[in-house]
C-alpha cells in the first residue's frame, strides 16, 4: 500500500491486481475450509496476508488494515508488491516466484531488513513469517507480518550506549528484556522488562553469568553471534519454567569505539510460535476433523513406501467413502454432515494400530494407511477390522442417520509404487464398491482398468442405441400367491447391440446412472410400459397391473412427474395401473420434495411400491411417513428361507407390520415351490420370479403366462 495516483489506483483496478478474492478462485466444496481459516487469522494478534501465485493478496485480517493504514477492500485489490517500497519490487517479485515453484527449497521463517509502505507512504520496518498453505489444490502463502519499530528503536538507542553510560530511565522504558555483560559474559545490569520476564531481581542477576538465563548455556557465544540477527532460544525463568524468545546480542563500545561488553535484547515470541504453529497445522490438518490432510498423506505414503521397499513389507491404502452422503447434507443440514464425519473419524482412529495413518482428503473421503505388514492377509485383517467398526447409523439430534462407506484397497508393490499411484487404484476399486451396491469393499485388480475404458465404450455406445431405439422391454409375470393368477407384470430393458450383441442389464444399467443416460432410459421405458399395458389389459381381458422401476435420478428430476402423466395419457392407461417401484434410498431423503412427488403421484392415482425392501436400513416405521401401496422383499431374503432361520424371521416380521399398515408385500425371486408354500402361508400377497416365467418380449408374452391367467400353476 502507497500513496498512488487517480491514473494508477485505476490500473489497480483494471489489471494490475491480477488474483481475485478468496472465494472466487477456490474450488467447488472448499468454503467451509476457507471459512474456518477467516475465522483463525482474525483471532490472530499479527497482521495477517494471504496471496495466491500470482502475487494477489485474497486474504488479510483486521490488523493487516491497522498495520497497513488501509482497509480491507482495498487491500483484496492490491497485489502484495504493492506492500513494499518501489526500490524493493522486483526483487520481492523474484523471491515470491521461486517461493510459489519450491517453497520445500527456503526454510519457512522471518525475514529480515524488510519494509512495508502504509498508505500514507511512511515505511515501516518489517518482519514476516512465510507459510505455504494449499486449499482444495490451490497454493498461497500465508505471510505472519510484525511492525518491529519499537523494537528497533530500543536496539539503536542501546548501541549508542557505553557500559559506562547505562541510563537507568532509558533502561527502564524498554519494553524488551535488556540484560548488559562483560566481555565475560557476567551480567552488570538488567532492566524491569527482564525482572517482569524471568521474575528474578536484578540484584540476582547481577554479578552472574549470563548462561544462567538461557534454558541451555548460550552465554558464551555471546560474542559470535553479536551482528545484530535474531535467533531463536528458551530463557529460563525463576520458577524453572521456560519462555521463547527471539534474542539480539549487540557489542556494546566505549569512546574509542572499543567492545566492552554486550547487550542480550529478548522480547517474548510465544505469541509469535502459536500463530506459526497454528497455520503449520492448518496447512497439514484437516479443519473439520483435526485428522491429516492430503499433504501430509502424501508424506507419509512416500515414508511408508520406502520403509517398505527397504524391509520387503505391504503398504495398504483403504479409500472410504461414506454413501449417500450428500443426502444427509441436503436434507438434513450440512451440521448433522459434519457430526456423521466426526464420528466416523474418531471410529476410524479408534479401530486403527500405532503406526498407520487416517486422513480426510475432503468432502466425505477418509484414507488409512497401514504400514509394516508382511502378507495379504495381515491387510485383510485390518480391513475387515475397520468395515466392522463403521457405524450402521449415527444418532445425530435426537435422528438415525445411515452411515455406511464404499471401500477400495490398493496394496504397495502389487498396485502402485507411488502416493499418486496409489491413490488413483484405490479409487477405482471404490467405485467398484459403489457400483456392486455400496456399503462394501473392493480389492484393487488390474481388469478393473480395462473395465473402466470398457464402461466408456459402452457409455458412447448405450447413448447411440437410445437414439436408435435399440433398447427393448421386456415383461416378467407377478401372481396372485392366494389364488396363483395373473395380476401384472414388471417391465424390464433389454439391449441387444447390433454391434455388441446382448448386453445384461447388470452391465448396462450401472454405465446409464453414472453418466446421466438413466433418465433417458427410464423414460422410454416408462412410455413403452404403457402403450404395451393397454394392449395387455386387452388381449387378456382383466385389469392387469404393470410396475415400471424408477431410478432415483429420474425421481429427482423436476420435470418427471409431467413426464409420468404425459406417459398415461398418451397411452391411455388407467394411473391404478401403474405401480412405480422406488428405492429405499430415495425416501431416505426425507425432505419436502420427496413428500410433494409422492403426493402427486398419489393424485394422479398411481400406485408407489418400494422395491427390495430390507437390503438398506429402513424400518417400517419410517416408511409410515410416505404414501406406499406396497413393500417388495429383497430377493436375498427368498433365496435363504429354506437355510436361515433370521432371513425367514425377517421375512415374517416385514409380512406382519406391513400388514398391519395397510400395505400389500410382494416376494421377489421365487424359485421353488417350498418358497411359495412358506409365503402362503404366512399371508404374503403376491410374488415374481423364476418359476412364474422370466422376462419375455411383448410377442411372446402370451404364450408365457396362459398357464398363470386361469392361476393353475402352484396352486
Amino acid at each position: 500500500m502507497r500513496v498512488t495516483s487517480d491514473g494508477e489506483r485505476r490500473r489497480t483496478r483494471e489489471g494490475v491486481r491480477s488474483g481475485p478474492p478468496l472465494d472466487e478462485i477456490l474450488p467447488a466444496g472448499t468454503s467451509e475450509e476457507a471459512e474456518r481459516l477467516r475465522l483463525i487469522l482474525e483471532a490472530t494478534p499479527n497482521a495477517m496476508v494471504m496471496v495466491d501465485r500470482t502475487g494477489g493478496i485474497v486474504l488479510v485480517n483486521a490488523q493487516a488494515e491497522v498495520l497497513f493504514g488501509t482497509g480491507r477492500a482495498d487491500l483484496l485489490r492490491m497485489n502484495v508488491e504493492d506492500l513494499v517500497p518501489r526500490r524493493s519490487r522486483d526483487a520481492h517479485h523474484d523471491y515470491r516466484r521461486r517461493y510459489f515453484a519450491d517453497p520445500s527449497a527456503r526454510p519457512m521463517g522471518i525475514g529480515r531488513d524488510l519494509y512495508g509502505v502504509r498508505s500514507d507512504g511512511v515505511e515501516v520496518p518489517i518482519e514476516i513469517g512465510l507459510n505455504p498453505i494449499t486449499i482444495g489444490e490451490e497454493p498461497f502463502v500465508l505471510a505472519s507480518v510484525i511492525d518491529i519499530s519499537e523494537r528497533l528503536a530500543t536496539q539503536t538507542a542501546l548501541e549508542t550506549l557505553s557500559r559506562d553510560s547505562l541510563r537507568r530511565s532509558i533502561l527502564a522504558s524498554m519494553p524488551c528484556s535488556v540484560v548488559a555483560t562483560d566481555l565475560d559474559g557476567l551480567i552488570v545490569a538488567a532492566n524491569p522488562a527482564t525482572e517482569r520476564l524471568l521474575g528474578y531481581l536484578e540484584t540476582e542477576l547481577v554479578g552472574q553469568p549470563v548462561g544462567c538465563i538461557y534454558a541451555v548455556d548460550h552465554g558464551r557465544s555471546l560474542r559470535l553471534h553479536a551482528s545484530g540477527d535474531e535467533r531463536e532460544l528458551e530463557y529460563r525463568r525463576r520458577d524453572g519454567s521456560t519462555v521463547a524468545v527471539g534474542e539480539v546480542i549487540s557489542p556494546v563500545t566505549d569512546e574509542d569505539g572499543e567492545v566492552t561488553g554486550y547487550l542480550a535484547i529478548g522480547f517474548d515470541i510465544t505469541k509469535r510460535l502459536e500463530v506459526q504453529a497454528e497455520v503449520t497445522y492448518l496447512a497439514n490438518h484437516d479443519a473439520l476433523t483435526g485428522l491429516p490432510n492430503r499433504t501430509t498423506l502424501t508424506k507419509h505414503l512416500v515414508d511408508a513406501i520406502h520403509q517398505a521397499e527397504r524391509l520387503g513389507e505391504r503398504v495398504a491404502l483403504l479409500l472410504l467413502d461414506v454413501d449417500h452422503f450428500k443426502r444427509v447434507n441436503d436434507s438434513l443440514g450440512h451440521h448433522v454432515g459434519d457430526r456423521l464425519l466426526l464420528e466416523l473419524a474418531e471410529r476410524l482412529v479408534e479401530t486403527t494400530g500405532e503406526g498407520d495413518l487416517v486422513a480426510r482428503l475432503g468432502g466425505d473421503e477418509f484414507v488409512v494407511v497401514f504400514s509394516g505388514l508382511s502378507e495379504l492377509e495381515d491387510v485383510r485383517a485390518r480391513v475387515d477390522r475397520i468395515a466392522a467398526a463403521l457405524p450402521g447409523a449415527v444418532t445425530v439430534d435426537n435422528r438415525e442417520v445411515l452411515a455406511t462407506a464404499s471401500m477400495g484397497c490398493a496394496v504397495y508393490p502389487d498396485h502402485g509404487s507411488s502416493p499418486a499411484h496409489m491413490l488413483k487404484n484405490a479409487d477405482i476399486a471404490m467405485y467398484r464398491a459403489k457400483a456392486a451396491g455400496r456399503n462394501n469393499v473392493r480389492w484393487f485388480n488390474p481388469s478393473m482398468i480395462a473395465d473402466g475404458n470398457d464402461k466408456l465404450v459402452l457409455s458412447s455406445a448405450l447413448q447411440q442405441a437410445l437414439d436408435r431405439g435399440e433398447l427393448t422391454v421386456a415383461y416378467q409375470p407377478q401372481v396372485d400367491l392366494g389364488t396363483g393368477r395373473l395380476i401384472g407384470f414388471e417391465a424390464l430393458s433389454r439391449w441387444d447391440s447390433p454391434t455388441l450383441g446382448i448386453v445384461p442389464p447388470d452391465r448396462f444399467i450401472p454405465v446409464a446412472e453414472d453418466s446421466g443416460l438413466i433418465a433417458q432410459l427410464g423414460e422410454q421405458v416408462l412410455r413403452q410400459a404403457c402403450k404395451d399395458a393397454v394392449v395387455l389389459r386387452e388381449e387378456f381381458g382383466i385389469p392387469l397391473r404393470i410396475a415400471v422401476n424408477v431410478s432415483p435420478r429420474q425421481f429427482s428430476r423436476s420435470t418427471w412427474l409431467s413426464e409420468v402423466e404425459s406417459a398415461l395419457t398418451d397411452a391411455g392407461l388407467d394411473p391404478a395401473a401403474l405401480e412405480l417401484e422406488i428405492t429405499e434410498g430415495v425416501l431416505m431423503d426425507d425432505d419436502h420434495d420427496v413428500h410433494a412427488v409422492l403426493d402427486g403421484l398419489k393424485a394422479i392415482g398411481a400406485r408407489i411400491v418400494v422395491d427390495d425392501f430390507g437390503q438398506g436400513y429402513s424400518s417400517l416405521a419410517y416408511l409410515t411417513r410416505f404414501p406406499v401401496d406396497k413393500l417388495k422383499i429383497d430377493r436375498e431374503f427368498v433365496r435363504r428361507i429354506a437355510t436361515t432361520d433370521a432371513d425367514a424371521a425377517v421375512i415374517d416380521a416385514i409380512l406382519a407390520m406391513s400388514h398391519a399398515l395397510g400395505m400389500t408385500v410382494a416376494a421377489e425371486g421365487v424359485e421353488t415351490p417350498e418358497q411359495v408354500l412358506y409365503l402362503r402361508e404366512r399371508g404374503c400377497d403376491e410374488a415374481q420370479g423364476f418359476l412364474y416365467g422370466e422376462g419375455v418380449p411383448l410377442v411372446r408374452v402370451h404364450d408365457a403366462v396362459a398357464a398363470l391367467v386361469n392361476g393353475r400353476t402352484n396352486r
